[in-house]
């Protein structure tokens, strides 16, 4: 053999670097969320300290069809570590859905040379990632990025922290003027599929009661909890996710106004103010962490698996189990927001 008369060091060095990865692309994709940014710049900045170049593909995996891409430098993901949104743009891409596309999108990996690839997204991006993996064999794998935090694997999301500090800073703020008019408020958050922006926030903003996708049937148990409600509480605030089975906060304060009309009820509907906004201080940490990982993870054989962090230490999801959503909540919380809202 050609290798035959060198030190056996000197051989796995050699084949240590015939086979190291030269070239990663990487995507932003579905819905936006603060950290993701902050997850961009440690992707490539760990990939150039490794000598591996990065290619980003504007607006997910629509940019991916289109071969919309640019090089990342350090440089390009300068001061970007503190900015909501992100500077590679995002959207959810109806021509990935179809074979055409998704054949467009693995020629062009194919024709750049990329041996790698990084999916910043969500459940749809995940899956995504699944049905693209079959048309390329390289290794993929996923940054959990999403305000919604369903995603089996990881204890936070990206995004997740930061949109339920922006919605009880929201809430604290209808607090007071619910107080000074002794109002009933219904309070609309994210979470079409998922109720766990709605849970901790109504914890955080100490509400009165809460309506998620994930319970059924609880709306006869809420207004009868608002018909005892003790005369000395000068507001009242209900949390309701967008996906709750009545159909969202209007339909919610409508039910009660017939139900109760003794209460002044106001609604309002928090919105896409839960998307942007400055990543908190936890938010940069877990997402620069998770990118750094996802280089890594590259690097050490990885492939179709979402990096996360569960109990503070990094660990690694296949792309299946990842996308499955969280169906039940945590009893313990329920209970607690009906001790603590009494």
């Amino acid at each position: 053999m050609f290798f035959v008369d060198f030190p056996r060091q000197i051989v796995i060095g050699i084949l240590v670097y015939l086979t190291e990865m030269k070239k990663i692309g990487i995507i932003t994709s579905g819905g936006d969320s603060p950290g993701m940014n902050a997850c961009l710049r440690a992707v490539v900045r760990t990939a150039v300290h490794h000598k591996i170049e990065v290619i980003g593909f504007y607006k997910g995996y629509e940019g991916l069809i289109d071969n919309d891409a640019v090089n990342l430098t350090t440089t390009s993901v300068s001061g970007i570590i503190q900015r909501g949104g992100t500077i590679l743009k995002t959207a959810r891409s109806a021509r990935f859905m179809k074979e055409e596309g998704i054949n467009s999108a693995a020629k062009n990996i194919k024709d750049l040379g990329i041996e790698g690839f990084v999916i910043i997204g969500g459940d749809g991006s995940f899956r995504g990632a699944i049905e693209l993996s079959k048309k390329i064999n390289i290794p993929i794998v996923g940054c959990a990025g999403t305000i919604d935090n369903d995603l089996v694997g990881t204890d936070f999301t990206i995004g997740y922290d930061t949109a339920i500090n922006t919605v009880v800073e929201a809430v604290d703020k209808i607090r007071d003027t619910a107080e000074s008019h002794d109002r009933v408020f219904v309070i609309e958050v994210m979470g079409r599929d998922a109720g766990l922006i709605a849970l901790r926030s109504a914890i955080a903003s100490g509400a009165e009661a809460l309506l998620v996708p994930e319970m059924k049937n609880d709306i006869d148990i809420l207004l009868k909890k608002i018909k005892n409600w003790r005369s000395s509480k000068s507001s009242k605030i209900i949390i309701v996710a967008e996906g709750d089975e009545y159909g969202g906060a209007y339909k919610v304060g409508d039910l009660i106004r017939k139900t109760c009309p003794e209460f002044d009820v106001r609604v309002t509907v928090l919105g896409h103010i839960q998307r942007g906004g400055n990543p908190t201080c936890m938010e940069r940490v877990n997402a620069s962490l998770i990118g750094y990982n996802a280089v890594l993870a590259l690097k050490n054989g990885h492939k179709n698996e979402m990096v996360g962090i569960i109990n503070k230490k990094i660990c690694f999801t296949p792309f299946e189990k990842a996308v499955k959503h969280i169906e039940t909540l945590d009893r313990d919380l329920l209970n607690m927001i009906e001790v603590l809202s009494s």
